[in-house]
């Protein structure tokens, strides 16, 4: 088998409790779920830009891997996403925590240059809202 090139980006994963709660969160945040997959254990959604974000059930994993275990304790990742002014960082942040997501720090100024916030999806994986100031 010849080489292409280098290996491209494919997605990010997360491992989450609740798929329908996790595709409605990400969905306000543009990803591209298609509809009815609630119920599945393994769906895939565009990302704003072209990536692919991977939800799968803990179901799903432990179907495959009967040993894993959620992570405990502090986070390990985050994803972020780039809104397209610091006034949307604010909106955007208010929209999900009046929708009831966990709003871990309000939208503020960076030192390093962005409006910045952050919330959590509904498995309490850190979202980070950033526009350059």
């Amino acid at each position: 088998m010849e080489s292409t090139g280098a290996p491209r980006f494919a997605f990010v994963g997360l491992v989450v409790a609740d798929v329908a709660a996790s595709v409605g969160f990400y969905r306000r945040l543009g990803v591209g779920f298609p509809e009815g997959v609630e119920g599945e254990g393994h769906v895939e959604g565009e990302l704003p830009g072209g990536p692919l974000l991977v939800l799968d059930a803990e179901e799903t994993i432990r179907s495959f891997h009967p040993g894993w275990r959620a992570p405990s304790g502090g986070a390990r990742s985050a994803l972020a996403f780039r809104c397209g002014s610091p006034a949307e960082v604010d909106v955007l942040y208010g929209e999900l925590t009046g929708a009831g997501y966990h709003g871990e720090l309000e939208p503020w100024d960076a030192f390093w240059g962005q409006r910045y916030a952050v919330v959590r999806d509904p498995d309490g994986n850190g979202v980070d809202l950033l526009a350059p100031l």
